[in-house]
C-alpha cells in the first residue's frame, strides 16, 4: 500500500525567482517600524517556482520536497549565531501544518474595538501585569489562554493566517517597543498580507476568495529542529505560502533575537 501511494506522489523540483522583491521589505516606513519591533535583519521571504500541480493534501510531501531540493538547499538561509548561513545538514523530515488562510479583509479584527482592548482614538488599553511594568490588553489577549480578552477574537479565527501574521508582529523580538496605538501593526499585518497571499475574482458572483495554502513548517536533521531555527521559541517561524496556479511559493521566515539598529 505504501508503494502505491508514493508513486501518486509528484516529485518536485524548485527554481529561485531571484528578481521577486517583497514590498514589505523595500518599503522605508515598514522598514522602520521592524527596527523598532526588533525584527530588522531577522525577517526575511524568498520566492521559489515549482514544476508539478500542488494540491493542499500533499502538503507535508510537497515540504519534505522544498527542504531537500538542491536549488532550495543552495539558497534558503537561516539564522544562526547573528550570521545567515545554510542549512548544513541533510533534512531527515519535517512538519508541516496548513494554516487556514482564507480572509480576504481587517473584518476579524473588530472585537478588539467593541470589547475595549483599543479605545476609540485607536489607542491601545494599558493594564497591570505582574512580571511586566508595561503591559496592554492587547498583547494579554495575544498570549494570556486564562484572561477575560483572549476569547474577544474566536478560536476559528485565531487559526487564520491573517491573525498569526498580526500577533507575529505584535509581539515582535527580543527588544521590542511597543506601539500606543494599533494602526501601524493592522496596517503592516495588511501590507504583508497582500505581498504574500493570492486571491481571485469568481466571474460570476465578483466575490474575492483566497487560492494560496500557507503551511507553517520545520525541517528536521539528525540532530533535531534544525530550521526555523535550534531553540524553540513561537516568534521564531517560517511559513510557505503556496499559489498553486502561478505555482509559486514563497518563504516567510523570521528567528527571534535582537534585530538591527539602523536601517
Amino acid at each position: 500500500m505504501a508503494a502505491e501511494e508514493t508513486q501518486f506522489k509528484p516529485h518536485f523540483s524548485f527554481n529561485i525567482l531571484s528578481t521577486k522583491t517583497f514590498s514589505f521589505l523595500q518599503d522605508k516606513n515598514t522598514q522602520r517600524l521592524f527596527m523598532k519591533w526588533s525584527l530588522l535583519g531577522r525577517l526575511s521571504s524568498q520566492a521559489y517556482s515549482f514544476d508539478q500541480t500542488f494540491y493542499s493534501y500533499n502538503s507535508h510531501h510537497f515540504a519534505l520536497s522544498f527542504f531537500r531540493d538542491p536549488c532550495v538547499l543552495a539558497n534558503l538561509r537561516k539564522l544562526e549565531d547573528g550570521a545567515w548561513v545554510q542549512l548544513d545538514k541533510k533534512v531527515v523530515c519535517v512538519e508541516a501544518e496548513v494554516v487556514p488562510c482564507t480572509k480576504v479583509n481587517m473584518d476579524m479584527f473588530e472585537p478588539v474595538y467593541s470589547s475595549g482592548i483599543i479605545r476609540p482614538s485607536g489607542h491601545i488599553t494599558k493594564c497591570l501585569h505582574d512580571t511586566q511594568g508595561d503591559y496592554d490588553l492587547l498583547r494579554q489577549m495575544l498570549q494570556e489562554e486564562e484572561s477575560e480578552q483572549y476569547g474577544v477574537i474566536d478560536q476559528e479565527d485565531r487559526r487564520e493566517f491573517l491573525f498569526c501574521l498580526f500577533k507575529h508582529l505584535t509581539l515582535g523580538g527580543k527588544l521590542c517597543q511597543y506601539e500606543d496605538v494599533i494602526s501601524p501593526y493592522l496596517d503592516t499585518t495588511r501590507a504583508i498580507y497582500r505581498d504574500l497571499v493570492s486571491v481571485q475574482k469568481d466571474p460570476d458572483t465578483k466575490e474575492i476568495s483566497v487560492v494560496s495554502t500557507v503551511i507553517k513548517v520545520s525541517a528536521l536533521d539528525e540532530s533535531g529542529v534544525c530550521y526555523p531555527s535550534r531553540d524553540k521559541e513561537d516568534q521564531s517561524f517560517s511559513y510557505l505560502i503556496v499559489d498553486p496556479f502561478r505555482r509559486h511559493v514563497y518563504v516567510f521566515y523570521h528567528c527571534y533575537g535582537v534585530g538591527l539598529f539602523t536601517i
